[in-house]
């Protein structure tokens, strides 16, 4: 018997309710337990504001999803519009001055080898129903780790400015004393994409692989699948934070308090 995803999750007014009550559950923990670095309320709203968006957004998509998968335009505007939205996110998250937008390095540098050998090689043809949700998947692991790399990476430097001080008169360069004390926190965004990959299949079963399950593909290649898409994610986050980790360390990528 094959499962649909009709009697997975069906679309009707409980779903609805549940959905506005998870939301509330999840802004009520972040404010009353103030799971904010400043304002107590702050994460709340960003909460419940990331809710709404999100099912703005996907009603958007489904709307516009035709034409970009069927069409060459719609696909290349779907994706230049994916890969913006990104680095918008992941340059306000790191900081708030005009660097911003070198958070498109980090980003690009690794999806665009990783898509680019898949369309080289023809595993994933130039067509928007199998183009837009990969590249999909692998531009939000590369915002996901930008901006924990970035973040982390400023944070460590401005905690420990002293310390990058005395590396100088060591005779370190500014940007070895930089790495130096940035590197080791900045990795540990590698961490969350590193343990999807140990422990899929035991603790969890990602999207790919219950996708291509409900769409009738056999096991084997939806494991395939997963397979290769926990891989690709990790060579594109780590590209994606080895770039972020040198354009901090440069201080190409800073914030206004670190200028």
């Amino acid at each position: 018997m094959t499962l649909s995803a009709a009697s997975l999750l069906p679309v009707n007014l409980t779903l609805g309710i549940l959905l506005g009550v998870l939301a509330l559950v999840a802004a009520a923990v972040a404010g009353l337990c103030h799971l904010s670095p400043d304002d107590p309320a702050r994460r709340a709203r960003e909460i419940l504001i990331a809710g709404v968006r999100a099912a703005v957004q996907l009603a958007a998509v489904s709307l516009v999803i035709t034409w970009a998968v069927t069409e060459v335009l719609g696909l290349l505007a779907f994706l230049v519009v994916m890969f913006s939205v990104a680095v918008r996110t992941a340059g306000r998250r790191i900081t708030g001055n005009h660097t911003w937008w070198l958070t498109c390095v980090p980003i690009a540098a690794g999806v665009v080898p990783v898509v680019g050998s898949l369309l080289l090689t023809g595993l994933v043809p130039l067509k928007g129903i199998a183009l837009i949700p990969v590249t999909g998947i692998l531009i939000g692991g590369a915002l996901t780790v930008t901006v924990q790399a970035g973040r982390r990476a400023l944070d460590e430097l401005e905690q420990r400015r002293g310390e990058v001080e005395a590396a100088m008169a060591l005779g370190f360069s500014d940007r070895d004393a930089r790495v130096e004390i940035a590197r080791p926190s900045a990795s540990d965004a590698l961490l969350p994409g590193l343990d999807q990959t140990r422990t899929v299949g035991l603790v969890t079963l990602p999207g790919a692989f219950v996708g291509m399950l409900l769409g009738g593909a056999g096991p084997l290649m939806a494991g395939a699948v997963q397979l290769f898409v926990l891989v690709a994610l990790m060579a594109v986050q780590s590209i994606a934070v080895a770039i972020t980790v040198e354009l901090v360390a440069r201080h190409r990528l800073f914030r206004p308090t670190l200028g």
